[in-house]
């Protein structure tokens, strides 16, 4: 029985990474941008026309519902006359007409995204017109994460009913995923309060988010608040989410112009190079083989202490297979090289493929913990065993002194919609101590502007900042402390972490 997961995506960022999300989950699983199934891949046996009794056993497969009347032959044209072995309703549902329509929440305060999504978009009759949740003032929080937390009260009712009605449409719900920026005004303030509430109405389900992290550069940043708006969505992020995987701007824009030779990628550029990340790591659970086939066997090797839970990616190797990349310098750049298990391991361990602005190979940092997908249709697992062994051997990665030093690896089918250039493909979500480094760069730009109280007269208007300044004091604590459980993870007496600060605090 699938483990069905709810996507709610919340903020212009949020939905536009949604968006390109569930068009790649249509690409691999041959779903058209109308929900219906398209022709069979060209791997599958030759298409036939089903006979009158065959068509409830194929039906049978698909819905588990086989009553299907003579008259109605012609109605079910679109019903697929192949096998493929996956688990679309782990993302989607069927409809009565038999089309598939995402598990997903669009939600925003202002209207222009969500509309082009639902409107004007490509994959407009995909989604359920009742999913769609736009504020009726629509004018968006301002890039003020209290203003966007207010308001996310103020409506709390009327998406929680949407959330309700989803989580009963779901025969063994597993959890949630949230897509949102932690930097803006919508993403992060609303999204911050959805966090709370999923914690509070649905305690025991799981929360992964997918959490777009700002470019710190100033040159490249239009918000003057984002270190405010972080601080204070990272609390949640800490205390109410069980696994982020970060999305850093800054790292993406990198990859975009060192690996893809894009001089001035775009947000289209970025947000389709993220699809792709999210598309990855969710594949065991589409294409399930024996392990990490749902999100908490996924999750729970990665996240030993449940604190340290910010998640890196990498993957390899990228090509510039979107329309919007389609240039003579991108077809040039993007030229097919052999692929191997162990160059493509090899590679996702190397600082300029992780999708996080720190460094994983120098100083004190060490893996906490690696998870490795190989995609691939012909992987023989004792290729994986080798490249292990030389991997061990050449000593490539150091990990955590207090743990086993291990790298999961799972394999994974590829999808038979979509034609690779590749015979393998790497995904890693990794979890390590350089994660610090992120988010002490994010305390040195807040502690610049709160210093000096600048900016602050729009959070004042809020009731949670009407009297007092001190959630900032709270949230700023609450990072202070996530950085230095990740730097103690260094260290052999990580065990006795706890009682070392609490020793140190009465001192």
């Amino acid at each position: 029985m699938p483990r069905e997961i709810i996507t709610l995506q919340v903020g212009q960022c949020g939905n536009q990474i949604g968006g390109e999300f569930w068009k790649q989950l249509c690409l691999e699983h041959g779903i058209e941008p109308n929900g219906t199934l398209m022709g069979p891949p060209s791997s599958s046996v030759d298409t036939y026309t089903p006979r009158i009794d065959e068509i409830k056993d194929i039906r049978m497969n698909h819905n588990g519902n086989g009553n299907v009347g003579r008259q109605n032959v012609n109605n079910y044209s679109h019903i697929p006359k192949y096998n493929v072995d996956d688990r679309k309703d782990v993302f989607f549902y069927q409809s009565d007409d038999e089309r598939y329509i995402p598990r997903a929440l669009l939600i925003d305060l202002e209207p222009r995204v969500v509309a082009k999504l639902s409107k004007t978009g490509q994959y407009r009759d995909l989604f359920n017109p009742e999913n769609l949740f736009i504020a009726q003032e629509g004018g968006g929080a301002g890039n003020n994460w209290a203003s966007g937390f207010r308001q996310g009260e103020e409506h709390s009712e009327a998406v929680l009913d949407m959330i309700d009605r989803e989580s009963d449409n779901s025969d063994s719900l597993e959890g949630f995923v949230l897509c949102h920026s932690i930097a803006g005004g919508t993403g992060s303030g609303m999204g911050s309060y959805l966090l709370e509430s999923l914690n509070d109405h649905f305690p025991k389900k799981l929360v992964q988010t997918y959490s777009v992290f700002p470019n710190w550069d100033q040159s490249q940043s239009d918000v003057v608040v984002q270190p405010y708006n972080s601080i204070l969505s990272l609390k949640r992020l800490v205390l109410n989410a069980d696994a982020v995987v970060v999305l850093d701007n800054t790292a993406l824009n990198r990859i975009c112009v060192d690996r893809l030779r894009l001089d001035n990628p775009s947000v289209d550029q970025l947000n389709s190079l993220v699809a792709t990340i999210m598309a990855a790591s969710t594949t065991t659970l589409r294409y399930p083989g024996y392990m990490n086939n749902d999100l908490i066997g996924l999750l729970a090797s990665l996240i030993p202490t449940p604190r340290c839970h910010f998640l890196m990616t990498g993957y390899t190797p990228l090509v510039l297979s979107q329309p919007s990349f389609s240039s003579e310098r991108a077809k040039t750049f993007s030229s097919i090289r052999k692929t191997t298990v162990l160059d493509v391991m090899r590679r996702l361990t190397q600082p300029n493929n992780i999708m996080v602005s720190a460094n994983t190979s120098t100083g004190t940092g060490c893996y906490i913990s690696i998870l490795d997908i190989i995609q691939g249709d012909d992987i023989n697992p004792t290729e994986i065993h080798k490249a292990l062994q030389r991997m061990r051997e050449r000593q490539l990665i150091k990990f955590i002194p207090w743990g086993p030093a291990s790298i999961q690896v799972a394999l994974a089918r590829t999808s038979p919609f979509i034609e690779t250039r590749h015979k393998v493909t790497g995904f890693t979500l990794a979890n390590h101590t350089c994660m610090a480094e992120l988010f002490e760069r994010l305390l040195k730009q807040y502690d610049k502007i709160r210093k000096r109280n600048a900016f602050l007269d729009n959070y004042r208007k809020e009731p949670m900042f009407h009297e007092n300044l001190d959630e900032f004091d709270h949230s700023r604590e609450t990072v202070q402390n996530m950085v230095d459980e990740y730097k103690a993870c260094e260290k052999p007496n990580y065990a006795s972490f706890g009682a070392i600060a609490n020793e140190d605090g009465k001192n």
